[in-house]
């Protein structure tokens, strides 16, 4: 059913007369254009442009915002937004016993309703819904972890490890988790280099096999070469953060691509914007 109660979420607030400018300097996500009843993806990075933190943000009333993180990070994130507060008016709360629900395709009209409900923005055109209140009940999340994977969404500890990625890496750039036109914030030049720069070469790609794949981390390859590494999967499909002109390069000669010992095929999403690079990278370069 999708439909499903997500027990390893936690929720932060931060609220006070100056909680949307504190955030808009720290954050990746650009506040001035997230909607009342949205939430959109975003980081809190380090000085060299790496994710930190990622999460999802919300407005949760006047002068408010709400965090979805994993809760196993959320004690560190409260910890580190504290540390930028200084003189700030803002308060800075974790949620005790957070229930968040998501729904996705028909059964998310049924989540419309409730008043903390809100749309991930991260699907394209996909209807996906996140509530607050705990409508759900709780069951394995299989559902979602195979809705999320086959459309290429890629979550840090399943999929990547924080402090390792940059924004580009897990696609926040074509999700709306990063404002190209805000002003500053930690990590931003490096982030804007990047984009300006096209220097961007690790993607999350879509994995597919006719196998069920290996354990994430494991190395994807070319003629025993790296060229990315798998994350999180659901049977024959799969997540990876790959070199796509590595790929690119497999690709053009034909070469098999290997998850460990099981071959496979990379695909960029559906909604995605990027494209494999036109050059591509020698054998030996690669």
């Amino acid at each position: 059913m999708p439909f499903t109660l997500l027990k390893d979420r936690a929720l932060i607030s931060v609220s006070g007369p100056d909680a949307e400018h504190f955030l808009q300097n720290i954050l990746t996500t650009d506040l001035d254009v997230l909607g009342e009843s949205e939430a959109k993806p975003g980081a809190l990075l380090t000085p060299q442009g790496k994710i930190l933190f990622d999460f999802l943000i919300s407005r949760a009333g006047e002068n408010a915002l709400r965090l979805e993180c994993r809760a196993d990070i959320s004690d560190d994130f409260v910890r580190q937004l504290m540390l930028y507060k200084l003189r700030a008016k803002v308060e800075i709360a974790k949620r005790e016993q957070a229930l968040v629900s998501v729904a996705w395709g028909k059964e998310s009209i049924a989540l419309q309703s409730d008043s903390t409900a809100v749309a991930d923005r991260r699907f394209g055109g996909e209807s996906v819904t996140r509530s607050y209140a705990g409508a759900a009940q709780a069951d394995d999340g299989a559902a979602w972890q195979a809705f999320r994977i086959a459309h290429g969404i890629a979550e840090s500890g399943a999929d990547y490890a924080l402090g390792d990625a940059f924004p580009h890496d897990v696609l926040l750039d074509e999700t709306g988790g990063v404002g190209f036109r805000k002003g500053c914030y930690v990590g931003q030049e490096v982030v804007s280099r990047m984009q300006h720069r096209g220097t961007a070469r690790r993607r999350v790609l879509i994995v597919r096999s006719e196998l069920p794949l290996p354990a994430a981390g494991t190395e994807l390859t070319v003629e025993g070469r790296p060229v990315g590494a798998l994350g999180s999967s659901a049977g024959t499909t799969g997540l990876a953060i790959a070199r796509i002109d590595r790929v690119k390069a497999a690709l053009d000669a034909g070469q098999p691509i290997l998850a460990g010992d099981v071959p496979v095929t990379l695909t960029i999403p559906a909604w995605a914007k990027f494209s494999f690079p036109q050059e591509t990278v020698s054998a030996e370069e690669a």
